[in-house]
């Protein structure tokens, strides 16, 4: 990367932070590395990028205390997702609201807290604060809850092009069922993280980059940037400048990339 970006307002859209001093939930899987959001901070400032999302991590289970203190840390130009319990309060939302939240986090992978029963309920409640439901699954087995996701009353974002973990292709069910979701008028992708479905590896990711140029030309509204900043159990660990660099050569135009680094994140996140 040659340069930080200029783009005034660019946003990444997913990254955990891990901090000295939070407990790990019994439900955590892995040990994750240190990773401060002052850590972060260094990374956003030579990236060129204003805005951050905090996504909380499978490893604090609902304990959001890490990824609120990470929100306020890295001040207005953060936004967080949170993992809530079911029965939270409607006073509960409304302080993670004010501290900065704007969605929950469903992770359909080991280590994730909350179960598919709970979704529907949980769009339901968070609708009216114009939170997203932050979905993480492996993309194949979208056809599956298609029906249910296309109701869903609350926006829905979708993980890292879908997470497809086995091999995918313009045929494939799971793609056609993404496609479907993002024709309807509440659905997001982040273009991120190709590590997590490549075979191929870095640094083309050849087999998955055409994720990203499909789905940006044909929903140049519903893509979302993200680095995954600190790569949890990714290794080797990936460049932040080349991933960036990797989803700019991809997005070709400039009006793309606009919409998916900065309009795209304003309208979702209420900067």
């Amino acid at each position: 990367m040659s340069a930080p970006l200029t783009l005034e307002g660019a946003c990444d859209c997913h990254v955990h932070v891990y901090e000295d001093g939070y407990p790990l939930a019994a439900s955590a899987t892995f040990t994750p590395p240190l990773a401060p959001a002052s850590a972060y901070g260094e990374v956003q400032r030579a990236l060129g990028l204003s805005r951050v999302i905090v996504v909380q991590p499978t490893g604090y289970g609902f304990d959001n205390r890490c990824t609120l203190a990470a929100i306020a840390q890295l001040g207005d130009g953060a936004r967080g997702i949170a993992v809530v319990q079911p029965d939270a309060s409607d006073q509960e939302l409304q302080r993670l609201h004010e501290a900065g939240i704007r969605g929950v986090r469903f992770m359909m992978l080991p280590g994730g807290a909350l179960p598919w029963d709970a979704l529907a309920d949980m769009s339901a409640r968070i609708a009216p604060l114009g939170w997203n439901i932050n979905l993480q699954l492996d993309g194949h087995t979208l056809p599956q809850h298609e029906a249910m996701l296309s109701r869903l009353p609350s926006k829905l974002v979708i993980d890292h092009l879908g997470k497809f973990l086995a091999p995918v292709t313009p045929q494939s069910d799971g793609f056609a069922s993404l496609c479907r979701l993002l024709d309807g008028p509440r659905c997001w992708i982040k273009l991120s993280a190709p590590y997590e479905s490549s075979r191929n590896g870095p640094p083309a990711y050849g087999d998955v980059a055409w994720l990203v140029r499909d789905l940006s030309a044909r929903y140049p509204e519903r893509g979302l940037w993200a680095s995954n900043w600190p790569h949890p159990n990714v290794r080797p660990l990936p460049d932040d400048a080349h991933m960036l660099d990797w989803a700019l050569q991809l997005l070709d135009a400039d009006d793309a990339r606009r919409k998916v680094l900065v309009d795209n994140p304003a309208e979702l996140y209420h900067f």
